[in-house]
């Protein structure tokens, strides 16, 4: 098999993968403070000489590294992906149970089965214990709530608000605070489904010191950018058709000369 074959299929499933991202991200156009994901890609030479003197025997492994076919040392590979966090903007709702954070580094603290988790997206609703939760029916966290457990009642009777630091009121009374935490390492945060992220290290979360904060009666809307995603899924699809014309040369064409010529003999 020709060495252009194997460069060919790595480019090929470089472009599958940079496709399931643009499609989820895509997907997620009008989701409720949704950041997207980007790749970065880079090529296999790189991603070697990078790993290369964290390897144990490094002298060994320098001296094999002589003898890597030079034909794969060109094939693209995604070197990392990541969320971008940058804010878009924001949508009156009017609803009171509706918050957006104002700030890229913010968010709402959120318990849920498999542990204390992070999001941005603030629709939220009164479960049927009266508690204010996501709409998966995971409860927002207090500002106390490392303190005493307690979690966030809602009266129905009386008006809901919130201030700009995220102050909880019942009417005009004080009823207590969101935890709104901001983290050391944004970059470490991890999605985990419905608008979910986890995080590494709790040492590294803190409550925001930031005033305003918070807008009631707003959502903050996806930072996903339509016109660019279409222009990548496009790009890709079209990467896609040229990686199969240049494997369909390699197997049809270049072999079938190769077999004919090759097996001709001369009297």
């Amino acid at each position: 098999m020709q060495n252009g074959y194997y460069d060919v299929v790595g480019g090929m499933v470089t472009q599958f993968n940079k496709l399931d991202v643009i499609s989820n991200n895509l997907a997620n156009l009008n989701t409720t403070a949704f950041k997207k994901d980007e790749t970065v890609v880079g090529d296999f030479k790189r991603i070697f000489q990078n790993a290369q003197d964290d390897m144990p025997i490094k002298d060994n492994t320098k001296e094999a590294a002589k003898f890597l076919n030079s034909s794969i040392s060109g094939v693209p590979q995604i070197v990392e992906q990541y969320t971008k966090f940058t804010q878009n903007g924001m949508k009156n709702t009017g609803n009171d149970l509706d918050f957006a954070l104002k700030s890229a580094n913010a968010f709402f603290m959120v318990k849920t089965p498999s542990g204390i988790r992070l999001t941005q997206d603030g629709s939220f609703v009164v479960n049927n214990d009266g508690v204010l939760s996501t709409k998966e029916g995971y409860p927002v966290l207090p500002a106390n709530y490392f303190t005493n457990s307690k979690l966030i009642k809602v009266d129905t009777q009386k008006r809901f608000g919130l201030d700009k630091s995220g102050n909880i009121y019942a009417d005009s009374d004080k009823a207590g605070k969101l935890f709104i935490a901001t983290t050391d390492d944004i970059k470490s945060l991890q999605k985990e489904g419905s608008n979910l992220f986890k995080f590494t290290d709790i040492k590294a979360i803190h409550q925001t010191t930031q005033q305003d904060i918070v807008a009631q009666g707003f959502l903050e809307t996806s930072n996903v950018n339509p016109v660019k995603e279409m222009v990548g899924l496009i790009e890709a699809n079209r990467m896609v058709e040229m990686y199969q014309k240049v494997m369909s040369s390699h197997m049809n064409d270049l072999n079938t000369d190769a077999i004919n010529k090759l097996a001709s003999t001369r009297a």
